[in-house]
């Protein structure tokens, strides 16, 4: 139950009429489950009234309800004995040089390693960089309307669940909504009744809200002027240990699209200082599609992401524990007014704070198991660290930046009037935790804002260009060697394509057996955005559809889950093929012929000289549909075939085949490969090899016909066989065994020999894959053996020879 303070002072306010009531609350408050931190609030402590010092009244035009901040009356309450000011640590501050400052995303990358420890950092431009504000022009500061929201923040982290407060309160009749897709008025009609949040405020101009910040914030503390650490003490002891009800305005999330900028965005002829803040790479307009931010291949202009918002706030105004989108680095800068605090958890203690919040107010996460996403919710440093989670203070002022590292939760409030600006930022080294977000994401079925795939790569192939320039056409500039810093076999950049690529071999790998495959058309998400229909994974990489549903797709980790229909009837779209994509990675690592075949393609060279001019084997990439099977029981008996005469090594030499006498001519001996996966008690598998062998035709058995065999390197799951027919390349088989990618072959000759209903042929029963590949030829046996005189390929030299006779 509340009661209303009797005791009023009232005094007017112009041009804006204020009324703030703090109101008594009653004792039963929902408080932290299992929190004993700090000093308690007596019972008899909570009822006891606090003294009033001043009080403001409006007259009797009210814009909103008579619950609104702006027609309350506002008593003081502040006691300074009462502070809860947490002890928390500093974050660092930089104080970059005039050159320093030139190279925006350079002075990032060169603090990062001092600073993303921290979760986030202040950075203090140079005392000349003082960029003009648009914003305070007279006739916007006068005339613009700013929305605003009503943030009651004792309730940011002591409240109790909806429902629970719902069920103290006369139930009201309502219209049952169906199960599904509602629409955009019945959502904010139910996010009103079910979720606790922030309600619409009065439209204010800076003028006006400046003067009712300004007026509270002096009546609320009774004096002109309190200091940062006693406005902090007071705020925590708000959140901690409430006792009055506390509103305040808040003007967030303000589109500059549709608002305006506070930085300068139109370039003056006749002002040349001007223009240097226009382009200034620290000018948040300019700051997400900066070269070498990935988000510079973003085409679309995503509010919040890549147009700034806006910030204009008042005392105790609050924005809470939360991370940015796909966990980007974020950067706030403030134009002016009083300083924000904020409180940062480095990302590598995420999950920490999570456990904590979950630990620490279980109802409401009980409720609402997306409560972190809200921004609704606070929970007290004191708390965070009681749990071993670390925490970071940094104090921001008029004309300083603050930047949060990727999947760093932040919080804090402003002590009074200011306007901040933020907006994100994605350097190449936040692409490893883009990924992590993006696969947290499809955990939680929570839709993607950015395509993380399509930002990998479009950077990859610039990144490729860039080494081109470099290593081929030996020109440098400062672009090509900022991407050529993250190449290279252990580069940022390399490492986060390489773990991607294994990620999708791995799940092509658990698919069903039966799935066609085929190259995706370049435009398959261009005019929209293609997500799986289950968890909303973004499909820019790849894709899985069927027949059935033209409009429908998954992702590879639900493809078995996309309809009822025979695998056979669903198609995996890829963008890149296995060789493009093992391709890409070469080039990364900075070989030059691997460079220069991606080139041509992307250049509409004429990839045939290309090839021919280095002297490397010709890997044609053409759309493939091709049955892919790593799970097949075949019960086929074993049946060797035994070669009557031994070829002479080299490029078309041939080993007859059995009494049928198919002969293998060896194409590419190909390179060594280490790993488990590359050899067996058999053989050893290298990559790159490819042979040839004449065998009776899919397409007709009456006749033989030239298969192509070729090893490819699939990553993590190790040498991928593949063989297509030379004269019908749209078609392959492609299995991690030799012999059951030949058993796809032969499965498929019996289903077109049974076709032809000829009692002269019957089907065939067996076939040695390793035959069939040449890898059982003696003459190419000992070729493959001489790629490794030191025996790394432990698992097949072991069994060729005794080991206590070898050296």
């Amino acid at each position: 139950m509340e009661t209303i303070m009797t005791e009023e002072v009232v005094s007017k306010c112009e041009p804006v009429e204020i009324k703030r009531i703090l109101r008594r609350r009653s004792t039963s408050r929902y408080q932290l489950s299992e929190m004993s931190l700090g000093p308690q609030i007596s019972p008899e402590k909570q009822k006891k009234d606090r003294s009033t010092k001043n009080t403001l009244k409006s007259d009797d035009h009210n814009l909103e309800s008579s619950g609104s901040p702006r027609n309350q009356k506002i008593t003081a309450s502040w006691d300074p004995s009462e502070a809860c000011k947490p002890d928390v640590d500093e974050a660092p501050i930089f104080y970059p040089t005039i050159e320093e400052f030139e190279d925006t995303l350079g002075y990032l990358s060169k603090i990062r390693p001092m600073a993303e420890s921290y979760g986030i950092c202040r950075i203090v431009p140079p005392t000349c960089w003082k960029p003009p504000c648009p914003l305070m022009e007279k006739r916007f500061w006068q005339e613009a309307k700013i929305s605003t929201r009503i943030q009651q923040i004792d309730l940011l982290q002591n409240r109790e669940p909806m429902k629970k407060r719902r069920g103290r309160k006369r139930k009201r009749a309502s219209t049952k909504i169906g199960a599904g897709r509602t629409d955009s008025e019945s959502n904010a009609s139910s996010d009103r009744d079910d979720k606790f949040g922030f309600r619409s405020g009065s439209d204010f101009t800076f003028e006006e809200l400046q003067d009712f910040a300004n007026k509270f914030k002096e009546h609320y503390f009774g004096m002109t002027g309190p200091t940062i650490d006693e406005i902090e003490g007071e705020y925590w002891r708000i959140i901690e240990q409430p006792t009055d009800e506390v509103e305040v305005y808040y003007g967030a999330d303000l589109e500059t699209g549709v608002f305006k900028s506070g930085f300068p965005k139109t370039v003056s002829i006749e002002d040349k200082e001007l223009t240097k803040y226009v382009k200034s790479g620290w000018n948040l307009n300019n700051f997400p599609r900066l070269s070498g931010s990935v988000l510079s291949f973003e085409r679309c202009d995503i509010s919040g992401v890549l147009v700034p918002w806006l910030y204009v706030g008042m005392c105790f105004s609050s924005f809470c524990w939360h991370v940015e989108d796909h966990h980007l680095y974020s950067v706030n800068y403030m134009h002016w007014g009083d300083p924000k605090i904020w409180y940062g958890v480095p990302g590598s203690h995420a999950t920490a704070l999570e456990d904590a919040m979950r630990k620490h107010l279980p109802d409401l996460f009980k409720e609402q198991p997306d409560l972190l996403h809200q921004l609704v919710t606070q929970l007290s440093p004191k708390v965070l660290k009681s749990e071993g989670v670390p925490v970071y203070r940094a104090s921001q002022h008029s004309g300083e930046f603050i930047v949060t590292f990727p999947r760093a939760y932040h919080a804090g409030f402003n002590c009074g009037f200011n306007c901040a600006e933020a907006v994100n930022v994605a350097p190449v080294d936040w692409l490893q935790h883009g990924q992590v977000a993006v696969e947290l994401y499809s955990q939680q079925r929570r839709k993607t804002s950015i395509s993380h795939d399509k930002l990998l790569l479009a950077s990859s192939q610039e990144a490729i260009m860039a080494l081109r320039e470099i290593l081929v056409l030996n020109k440098q500039s400062p672009e090509s060697l900022r991407w050529k810093h993250v190449c290279g076999k252990n580069g940022i950049l390399t490492n986060a394509v390489k773990a991607r690529v294994e990620m999708e071999l791995k799940r092509i790998e658990n698919l069903e057996t039966g799935f066609q495959f085929q190259k995706m058309e370049k435009d398959f998400d261009t005019t929209n955005d293609k997500e799986c229909f289950l968890c909303f994974y973004d499909l820019h990489m790849s894709a899985v559809g069927c027949k059935c549903d033209c409009d429908r797709f998954s992702c590879l980790k639900h493809a078995n889950r996309l309809c009822s229909c025979d695998s056979d009837q669903r198609t995996v779209y890829m963008r890149f093929t296995f060789d493009e994509l093992t391709m890409m990675v070469d080039s990364l690592e900075g070989k030059i012929d691997a460079i220069e075949i991606w080139a041509s393609r992307n250049l509409e060279l004429d990839q045939e000289k290309a090839v021919f001019d280095k002297g490397v084997p010709k890997s044609p990439l053409k759309e493939e549909t091709c049955s892919l099977s790593h799970n097949q029981q075949m019960e086929i008996p074993e049946v060797a075939f035994h070669p009557k005469e031994e070829p002479i090594l080299g490029l078309g030499c041939s080993v007859d085949l059995n009494h049928n006498r198919f002969s293998v001519e060896l194409l590419n001996i190909g390179s060594l490969a280490f790993g488990k996966l590359w050899c067996n008690k058999q053989a050893i598998f290298p990559k790159g090899y490819r042979s040839r062998v004449k065998y009776y035709s899919y397409l007709n058995p009456l006749v033989t016909s030239n298969y192509i065999a070729e090893i490819h390197d699939a990553g993590l799951i190790g040498p991928l066989f593949k063989v297509f027919l030379e004269e019908f390349p749209n078609e392959s088989f492609m299995d991690v065994s030799a012999k059951k990618c030949w058993e796809l072959v032969l499965h498929r000759l019996n289903q077109e020999t049974m076709k032809l209903a000829n009692q002269a042929i019957k089907p065939l029963h067996s076939i040695n894959g390793l035959e069939m590949f040449g890898l059982s030829s003696p003459s190419i046996i000992q070729a493959i053996e001489a790629l490794d005189p030191e025996r790394r390929c432990l698992e097949y030299w072991s069994t060729k020879f005794d080991p206590n006779n070898r050296q």
